[in-house]
């Protein structure tokens, strides 16, 4: 746990906390019983305050600090915003069931936090504990608390109370063992410091003291600091001890019940160095034992009240010896404390707190009475002084400054960081393209920052020197410490060098047929790769563009008609201006071609050319005036359409001599909607003109048809899957152990879906929506679309990125995979909490790359490849799939995951089906 501070309250309040059962915490609350203390972990309480009551039949009564004092309870807050509470099982408020059994019902309330109203919470825990020792010692933060056996028998009486100064057999264990009956009553109080003094119980309890006598138990709490406690000095040990007797009477019959607390200290208890903490308890603590005749029976350690085996606290590096002393020995940062970070004069420093306990059990042979013995002990080290180191992995070829800065407490963070030109905040760093991240340590106690900076950014400094180009960055970060708001900087100077390289240079010519590039390596070689248009220039590519490489050049032939060329419309309707991209080069050339051919049988033709202007435009989506007429061929830059003066929609009108067959060229409406374009560009008109007084005799004969066309049926199963992979090499994937995965915003997540089982190499899986929602539902709100009719969404700022897939070990059939890249994002409604989960649904198309027509399989886009109608069908994210006869239902999946930190990507893991028609 992190460095623990008391929570105060202020008023003592009874009232009725009504809690509502159907009110479910959003925080996580646990509650665990750890022998004779019970601990309840709140948390995380975020900006919320904390409110303890204790309840009390049906009451809830407020836990003041000394009502918490009196009656066993200690709350403590880490710097997390984790919120430990320990209840004493005897604490005031506990229900108590022969001794055996102890239940505690506390009432929580967070308050203080402006995004949402008060909530409360109702926590109840019963904790068994037998068998009881002799006697039970608490040592607690502030408290001690001891419990002592009762007798059964009714063998001891006294005449009169105890005389004063009469300690002769104080220490005698088998005095806390007098016989008390049900004629009894605990009457007053006998303190032995300095001198005897004498309280009524009701005085004790105005006093602070907490005494109670249950069925065969006392229990006497002390606050630590009362004046009837005093210290003393046990084998070199500083120790806070507390020596009573309590008195019962009945008639002229009066009993007493001893009672002894002797508490550590920290001082002479504790030594420090720099890398660990040592901790001293007496083996023989004198003030509990009344002879030297006593057997230590068991020794055991532990972290916040909780007891570690052998294996947990060698893991944790923790070492517990057992001779005069009984020694614990702690690593300063190990696993169960954390740092605290402090500033003085804008100079860091730290401290580690963790809070060990010791358990002991003896018994002594005279007596044959045995004691347990319990020590809450936190323990705070001194102010160290630990400059942060700051260290440069900068590697000068990647262009990239990177620091990594810390240690640092968890308590510390990020603020701005200072350049020679201008202040950022994170958020304008993040913005601005650093790449600002925050990691924990192995055991998180404590963190490192680390800073990515672009050379190519200007508050990067260059310099010429000799040949070389001298890179620097001057920064310094602002931190501040919470809660208390203390600011301290950090200031860094990085410097990288690169020999100067003279870049590759590109250049171009054209004529009617073909675009000419030359590309000029430079003065050094580069491994680079040539994009033409849309598509990596692969070895195959390189043979249809005729390229050739000396060493020092390379040359690319690219025909007009290639799919890397985008027409543009500069005049008449049969001219065309064509661009060319390769890389970042663009090469413009002027063509001609015959758009509308007019045939003397009345058949008309007529060739579309997407143009640059419409990139998302797919040519074979493209109808006449009736939408039923489509082209009789397309590809991604062209349709071609064939029809006659009286099919189509086409439209005739009579002049003088002449005839003119008129139609056009357009997306359907409900098309044209959906594409929510902005492009001014009208409907490709189409004209004929025929002269009447022409005659033509045109010849024809018919062939009868040998068959008719048919339909085979056939039974088959198509299995789907969708996976995530680590980066953009797609060779490691997550495994569904590994979800939740935690991605930071604008960190790309790489999708890959796959045809699985199939070896048929003409069908190919393409993509034809793909959505984000919050939950497993596919049809739930709200809803993010990243890929839409088998496009990327034109209106998100951050688009998805299609990835080829080359064959390789792993894929036999490339048409069987597509795989996507999305850069992280969270809804908008979700900026003040970035732990939602999100969950990625898909809808796919199988299809038959030897059937290109159909305009579902055949979509075009400015960055995908066509596609061919097949059957559609969903597919979730994840491993799990369901098999179906696929001629009936198709459904993909997926386990259920659950959350983690900062981003989440997750899956549903209901399975959707879809009835093929």
């Amino acid at each position: 746990m992190g460095c623990l501070v008391e929570l105060g309250w202020f008023v003592l309040l009874i009232a009725v906390v009504n809690i509502e059962a159907q009110n479910k915490s959003p925080i996580n609350i646990q509650s665990k019983c750890l022998g004779n203390v019970m601990r309840v972990d709140v948390g995380p309480l975020g900006s919320s305050l904390l409110e303890v009551s204790a309840v009390l039949n049906y009451s809830a009564i407020l836990l003041t600090p000394s009502l918490a004092l009196q009656c066993g309870f200690n709350v403590k807050i880490d710097q997390l915003g984790n919120a430990m509470i320990y209840a004493s099982l005897q604490n005031c408020f506990a229900q108590n069931v022969d001794d055996k059994a102890f239940t505690t019902t506390l009432n929580l309330r967070l308050y203080g936090n402006r995004m949402v109203g008060d909530e409360q919470y109702q926590v109840s825990e019963t904790c068994q504990y037998t068998p009881w020792a002799s006697r039970e010692i608490v040592c607690d933060h502030n408290f001690m608390e001891v419990s002592v056996k009762r007798a059964t028998h009714d063998d001891y009486a006294l005449p009169e109370h105890p005389m004063p100064g009469d300690n002769s057999n104080f220490g005698d264990p088998r005095r806390a063992a007098e016989p008390i009956d049900a004629g009894f009553m605990m009457t007053r109080l006998i303190f032995f410091f300095p001198e005897e003094k004498i309280m009524t119980v009701a005085e004790a309890q105005r006093s602070g003291y907490w005494i109670a006598s249950t069925a065969s138990r006392l229990v006497l709490r002390s606050p630590k600091t009362s004046p009837e406690t005093y210290p003393q000095n046990v084998a070199g040990m500083a120790m806070t001890v507390l020596r009573t007797s309590v008195i019962f009477e009945k008639k002229w019959l009066a009993t007493q019940i001893d009672a002894a607390v002797a508490c550590p200290t920290l001082e002479g208890s504790v030594s420090f160095t720099d890398d660990t903490i040592q901790w001293f308890l007496p083996r023989h603590i004198d003030p509990l034992i009344s002879s030297d005749h006593f057997k230590l029976l068991e020794v055991h350690m532990g972290v916040d009240g909780q007891r570690l085996d052998d294996a947990e606290m060698a893991a944790r590096q923790y070492t517990l010896l057992v001779d005069i002393y009984i020694v614990v020995e702690i690593p300063v940062g190990a696993v169960g404390g954390h740092f605290k970070s402090h500033i003085q004069n804008d100079q860091y420093l730290t401290t580690y707190t963790i809070e060990p306990m010791l358990e002991l059990l003896w018994t002594e042979e005279d007596s044959h009475e045995d004691t347990r013995y319990k020590v809450l002990f936190p323990i705070t080290t001194p102010l160290q002084f630990r400059p942060p180191q700051i260290l440069d992995n900068t590697v000068p070829e990647e262009r990239i400054f990177k620091v990594l800065l810390g240690p640092f407490g968890l308590d510390v963070v990020l603020i701005n960081i200072t350049f020679p030109s201008e202040v950022l905040s994170v958020a304008d760093c993040v913005a601005r393209g650093f790449n600002v991240l925050e990691h924990m340590s192995p055991n998180s106690s404590s963190k490192v920052f680390t800073l990515e900076v672009p050379f190519t950014d200007h508050v990067v400094l260059q310099m010429k020197e000799m040949g070389m180009t001298v890179y620097s960055l001057h920064m310094t970060l602002g931190l501040l410490v919470l809660p208390e708001f203390a600011p301290f900087s950090v200031t860094a100077y990085l410097e990288a060098k690169l020999v100067d390289i003279i870049p590759p240079s590109v250049s171009g010519d054209c004529d009617h047929q073909n675009f000419y590039i030359l590309v000029t390596y430079g003065s050094h070689s580069f491994n680079f790769q040539t994009i033409v248009g849309q598509r990596l220039l692969t070895a195959g590519l390189a043979q249809e563009y005729s390229v050739t490489d000396n060493g020092t050049h390379i040359s690319v032939v690219v025909p007009f008609s290639s799919p890397g060329v985008s027409f543009e419309a500069i005049g008449t309707s049969s001219i065309r201006k064509t661009n060319l991209n390769i890389k970042e080069f663009s090469l413009a050339c002027n063509f001609y071609s015959k758009l509308i051919e007019c045939f003397p049988n009345g058949t008309m033709t007529a060739l579309a050319v997407k143009l640059e202007s419409v990139p998302s435009l797919n040519p074979s989506q493209l109808t006449l005036r009736d939408p039923t007429c489509g082209p009789a061929y397309s590809d991604e830059q062209y349709a071609y359409f064939v029809f006659t003066g009286s099919s189509c929609g086409t439209t005739r009108k009579f002049l003088p001599n002449m005839m003119l067959y008129e139609n056009e060229i357009s997306l359907p409406d409900e098309l044209e909607m959906s594409m929510q374009s902005t492009s001014d560009e009208p409907a490709l008109k189409v004209y004929c003109y025929y002269d009447i007084n022409k005659t033509h005799a045109v010849a024809f004969h018919t062939r009868p048809r040998r068959s008719e066309p048919y339909a085979e049926n056939a039974i088959g199963e198509l299995q789907v899957a969708m996976r995530l992979a680590l980066d953009d090499s797609y060779s490691v994937f997550h495994s569904v152990e590994d979800y939740p995965i935690a991605k930071y915003l604008q960190q790309p997540v790489y999708f890959e879906v796959e045809l699985m089982r199939s070896t048929n190499p003409q069908v190919s899986l393409e993509l034809e929506n793909c959505w984000a929602t919050h939950y497993d539902d596919r049809t739930s709100q709200p809803r993010w679309n990243l890929i839409i009719n088998g496009c990327v969404n034109p209106v998100d700022p951050h688009q998805v990125i299609f990835h080829p897939v080359w064959p390789d070990a792993r894929v036999q059939y490339p048409s069987h995979l597509k795989r996507f890249e999305v850069p992280m994002f969270a809804f908008a409604e979700d900026k003040e909490n970035l732990s939602w989960e999100l969950s990625v649904h898909c809808d796919v198309v199988i299809c038959d790359a030897r059937n290109p027509l159909g305009r579902a399989c055949n979509r075009q886009c400015s960055n995908l490849d066509n596609r061919i109608k097949g059957m559609t069908f969903h597919s979730d994210l994840g491993g799990n799939k369901c098999l179906f006869n696929w001629l009936r239902y198709l459904c993909f999946c997926l386990p259920q995951v659950k959350d983690v930190l900062f981003q989440m990507v997750t899956i549903s893991n209901t399975c959707h089906q879809d009835p093929f028609s």
